[in-house]
Order: structure tokens, then C-alpha cells, then sequence
């Protein structure tokens, strides 16, 4: 079916087939929201659990559609700084923005595949969504890109989703209810020594940091994203980002490494704020709580 849809339609049109099929299969009609202005109603997704459900549900869709059209092939190109961006980014970013804002016409809108709306400074929730990260990874065909969301509310996430297609990984997190991965719960490493860990970032930034203490260096994961869930579910002790990562990249793996026990800060140990004007931060660090004062005195 999808194949035939790529071929009659255009790769669009999955987006368009994957929100007709969610708009008509969902489970729980006490929720959806009535034609017309909703503004005056209570908000469905007021409670974060639900909200992440519901996020769960549109990024494992989205996946789906990525897959099948890396399948039939999909065209690339460049964009501004060199950065790779296919058909697909674009069509898994517009079905997730009509399928997220279908409970919540008004919270705000962030996403590396939109253009920026500075309305999203005014209001109090908003969705921060990569449609592929690691698109390097999905056009070679790797299993390291991810599709993410996060809601914010001042300035914080409160809900996560984050699926890896290829592995079939759905990470959630709710604010005060922890991490999963495929409905289990997961926590991060009990490392509490720099000599010996399992660590992955930048070859100079992990260089720089470690200096001489022996460390392990794990095989770079391209989604960044990805990187750090790996440390929420205790596979990978540390992660380190070098700068200009963007709250996309960042927002819901924050949530989820937060959630399963650990940390995302900033060298000086600074949590991270989103929906900024700029949405961009510099050089991070994420692991368990022990380790990652070890890795933020180790930094000065």
C-alpha cells in the first residue's frame, strides 16, 4: 500500500494516509477536540501521561513512514550550514505537526524542518520536534536516526517521545514518572569513576576532557538525540555534545536521561532552557548524577 501510494502520489502523501488512519483509529474519543474553536474547552492533553501517549503513538507512525519511503527512495539535498535534509524530514514533519496540534491547536511549534514562528516565545506549552534526527544516518541507511518529541512547558519538557525505527526502541518519559524503553523501565549506570567509562561524543571533545584517564570510546552514535537516551537506559555511561546543538536535538532526550536518574547540563552544570529566541546551546554533558560532577569538574 505505501509503496503504491509513493508511486501513484508522491512521498507527501504518506504523511497525509498516516494522519487519516490516526484520526480514525484513535481509542479514546473522550479526548479529541470538536470542529471549530477549542480554545474555550479543557485541555486534553493537560495531563503530561496523556500527552505522552499521544506523542508515543504519532512518533512510532512517523517512523513507519520514514522507513517506507528510505524504502522507495527518497530525494536529498543541502540546506543552510551544509546540513543534509531529504523528503522525508519534510513529509514526517508536516504529518507530526497535524497529528501532535490535532488535541492542541494552541500550544506553540518548534521544529528543525518548519520555519521558525516567533509566537512560540508567547506561549506557555509548545512542541519541540525533530522528524529525523540523524538524517545523515537514515539517507545511509544506518540504524542510529531517531524521530523525537518533547513538550515544553516554561521552558521545560514535561513529556517525551522518542522512537528508533530500525531497532524498534520507543523511549518515553513523563515528568516525575521515569524512562522507558518498550514499556520497561530503565535507569542509568551506577558509574561513579572516570577510569573505565563507556563514553561517546566528538573524538577532540572526549580527548580534551579525559585527558589521560583510561576511558572506553564507544562507536559514535549519530542521532544525538539517540546518544543520550543510550546513557538514560545505562548502556553508555557518558555522553558529550559539542556546541550548537538545538533544542530539537535535545529536548527529549533531556527528559528522558532526567527521568531514568541522570543529567543533561551545560560544562558548568547548568540544566537547559528551551524556547529561547535562539534555540541553541553549547557544549553539554550528560550522564548519571555521580558521574556527571566528576565529568563537570573534569571540564574545568
Amino acid at each position: 500500500m505505501l509503496d503504491k501510494v509513493l508511486r501513484v502520489k508522491g512521498p507527501l502523501a504518506l504523511a497525509h494516509l498516516a494522519l487519516r488512519a490516526y484520526a480514525h483509529g484513535m481509542d479514546d474519543h473522550s479526548h479529541t477536540l470538536p470542529a471549530g474553536d477549542g480554545a474555550s474547552l479543557p485541555d486534553p492533553l493537560a495531563d503530561p501521561a496523556f500527552a505522552a501517549r499521544h506523542m508515543a503513538d504519532a512518533v512510532v507512525a512517523a517512523g513507519a513512514v520514514a522507513v517506507a519511503m528510505f524504502r522507495a527512495g527518497v530525494k536529498s539535498w543541502s540546506k543552510a550550514g551544509d546540513s543534509p535534509v531529504t523528503e522525508a524530514d519534510i513529509a514526517v514533519d508536516t504529518m507530526l505537526r497535524d497529528r501532535l496540534t490535532l488535541l492542541a491547536p494552541g500550544y506553540g511549534w518548534l521544529s528543525e524542518e518548519t520555519a521558525d514562528d516567533p509566537s512560540r516565545l508567547t506561549r506557555e506549552r509548545l512542541w519541540i520536534v525533530d522528524p529525523i534526527d540523524g538524517t545523515r544516518a537514515y539517507m545511509h541507511g544506518g540504524s542510529d536516526w531517531t524521530v523525537s518529541v518533547a513538550l515544553v512547558e516554561r521552558g521545560r519538557p514535561i513529556a517525551a517521545a522518542l522512537y528508533a525505527p530500525v531497532t524498534d526502541e520507543l523511549f518515553v518519559a513523563v515528568t516525575g514518572g521515569g524512562t522507558t524503553r518498550n514499556a520497561q523501565p530503565v535507569t542509568v549506570s551506577s558509574a561513579g569513576a572516570l577510569p573505565g567509562i563507556r563514553i561517546d561524543g566528538p573524538v577532540p571533545f572526549v580527548d580534551r576532557l579525559m585527558g589521560d584517564t583510561p576511558f572506553i570510546r564507544l562507536p559514535r552514535i549519530r542521532s544525538l538525540a539517540l546518544r543520550i537516551a543510550r546513557v538514560a537506559t545505562g548502556e553508555v555511561d557518558a555522553a558529550l555534545a559539542s556546541p550548537n546543538g538545538h533544542d530539537w536535538d535535545l529536548a527529549a532526550a533531556d527528559l528522558l536521561v532526567h527521568e531514568a536518574g541522570g543529567r543533561l547540563t551545560t560544562l558548568d552544570g547548568l540544566p537547559l532552557v528551551y524556547n529561547a529566541p535562539v534555540p541553541r546551546h553549547g557544549a553539554l554533558v550528560s550522564a548519571g548524577a555521580a558521574l556527571h560532577a566528576l565529568l563537570v569538574a573534569a571540564a574545568h
